[in-house]
């Protein structure tokens, strides 16, 4: 039996450093935009590619390096790209068994437009005939980021989970996930353990943006998850149980963050690790800033994820006012 089985599309990312762009937002330093000369040749600092990324592939080896027995279902082309993908995926110790590979396919390539410490990302999701492999009842199902095209797919994945229900499912939508929308995944939705957002798609989900955090974390509860967690940034993270609403701060940064891709990933993946190795919320919480902090230090989403050991090694030296409180 596997720990933890991640279900979701895999990515060769190329993280292009820009050196001559422009940021611009309003009032309140949201809604920006990146802006550059059009119709002119553009010069970049580096390029960097990391392989077999993704929310999914990251949440994998986010638990691998931890520990679990970590496995991902996925799917790649036939080409030297999915070839790097399951190169990658081996290195870390991430079980491959339920990778199907399309004959004539290509593999998900996407292009980070890295600029100071964030990035904005050129994204295009592969087409498949997709088919959930027999995976067994693994202890955590984590579900994240899957195509526009995976409808019958999300159905396949609900049924399964609906046979099984001694499963826990992570649910940590991506952006075509939010655009299929909550009546369309409200089987998932109801099915989720525990569910994690940022607030701006918190927002988007219900379609609201004038509510408070507290709101938005009981309106998301009343979708049907059981544990709901809303990352923000650097302010930290809240969660809700049903119960008690939860504010975990920040892990304090060694130095100002390099590149923010994944983070978000790192504190979802990592919470549900410490959940999946009988911890309690409040302690999965500070696990999972601390990895997130780790990740922003490198580039890409899965340098920085932290071993055992040294995620220990942050908690025993963690300042006193690290850890999550009642409010």
């Amino acid at each position: 039996m596997h720990d933890f089985i991640a279900i979701g599309d895999i990515v060769n990312d190329a993280f292009i450093k820009l050196k001559d762009a422009h940021v611009s937002c309003d009032v309140d330093n949201e809604n920006c935009t990146i802006s550059m000369s059009f119709g002119d040749k553009i010069p970049y600092e580096s390029v960097e590619v990391a392989n077999a990324v993704g929310n999914s592939p990251n949440a994998a080896v986010s638990a691998s390096r931890l520990g679990l027995n970590s496995a991902l279902v996925t799917n790649l082309g036939d080409d030297q790209n999915g070839r790097d993908c399951l190169e990658s995926l081996k290195k870390n110790k991430v079980v491959t068994d339920f990778i199907t590979i399309h004959k004539g396919k290509e593999t998900n390539y996407h292009y980070v437009l890295w600029f100071e410490n964030d990035r904005t990302i050129l994204v295009k999701h592969q087409e498949y005939d997709r088919k959930l492999p027999d995976i067994g009842k693994p202890k955590w199902l984590y579900l994240s980021s899957l195509g526009e095209d995976t409808l019958q797919y999300h159905k396949q994945i609900a049924e399964y989970l609906k046979i099984n229900p001694e499963i826990n499912l992570a649910f940590q939508p991506g952006t075509f996930q939010m655009k299929l929308g909550k009546e369309e995944l409200k089987d998932i939705y109801t099915r989720a353990k525990i569910f994690f957002c940022n607030v701006e798609e918190a927002e988007k989900i219900l379609g609201l943006n004038t509510l408070g955090l507290e709101e938005l974390l009981k309106r998301i509860q009343a979708l049907g998850p059981e544990i709901v967690v809303i990352t923000d940034g650097p302010k930290g993270a809240h969660a809700f149980d049903g119960k008690n609403v939860w504010r975990q701060p920040p892990y304090p940064d060694p130095k100002v963050p390099f590149e923010r891709t994944g983070a978000g990933d790192a504190f979802a993946s990592t919470t549900v690790v410490s959940l999946a190795l009988n911890n309690d919320l409040p302690t999965a919480l500070s696990w999972g800033a601390i990895n997130s902090m780790s990740v922003v230090q490198q580039v890409g989403a899965q340098k920085g994820l932290l071993s055992m050991e040294k995620l220990e090694e942050y908690l025993k030296n963690a300042p006193a006012n690290f850890k999550a409180t009642k409010i």
